[in-house]
């Protein structure tokens, strides 16, 4: 309930003042791109949509009416009307044989991927940038080990060290 209140006055505070939404994007950034990122399959189109979807929330902010909803459910309305509209002007450039099903991916992945995201970012600097870099970034052992001056030993360590601690908290956080 009191959640709720501060999103609120939040989103209130917003509405009066756009400055203040920095933080309805704060609290909200994760769970969007986990959202896009689980429906676009791309890494790049998942940042498109994810500024699309801000850049339309902030655009439209003062139309946005509380109803005792969590405004991350507006978000990922928005996100799926961009996701879709994508889709459908892809669908027209590419030719019927290239057309693949849409993916679906309930909300309670997205929000185990959200999760994951904040936690990545509370690991030790080094190991977040290795998870970063080669789950998120698609990046080999070598690349990380010269962008961070150290050996593909001690990136791997780096990784395996960051991992366990994620299984680890999400262990916690299930419990």
């Amino acid at each position: 309930m009191a959640r709720d209140l501060d999103e609120r006055s939040l989103i209130e505070a917003s509405q009066r003042d756009p400055r203040r939404f920095a933080e309805l994007y704060e609290a909200n950034f994760e769970r969007v791109y986990a959202y896009a990122a689980a429906r676009v399959r791309d890494r790049a189109e998942a940042q498109d949509v994810t500024s699309e979807v801000f850049h339309q929330a902030l655009e439209n902010l003062d139309r946005f009416e509380w109803r005792g909803v969590p405004f991350a459910a507006w978000l990922y309305r928005i996100a799926a009307n961009a996701i879709a509209d994508r889709a459908g002007r892809a669908a027209r450039e590419r030719p019927l044989d290239e057309a693949e099903p849409a993916a679906r991916v309930d909300l309670e992945e997205t929000e185990l991927r959200a999760k994951v995201f904040r936690l990545v970012k509370e690991l030790p600097a080094e190991q977040a940038k290795v998870i970063e870099m080669r789950f998120a970034g698609g990046a080999s052992v070598r690349e990380v080990a010269k962008h961070l001056g150290r050996s593909e030993g001690a990136v791997k360590q780096l990784q395996y060290r960051g991992l366990q601690t994620l299984r680890d908290r999400l262990g916690e956080t299930d419990a």
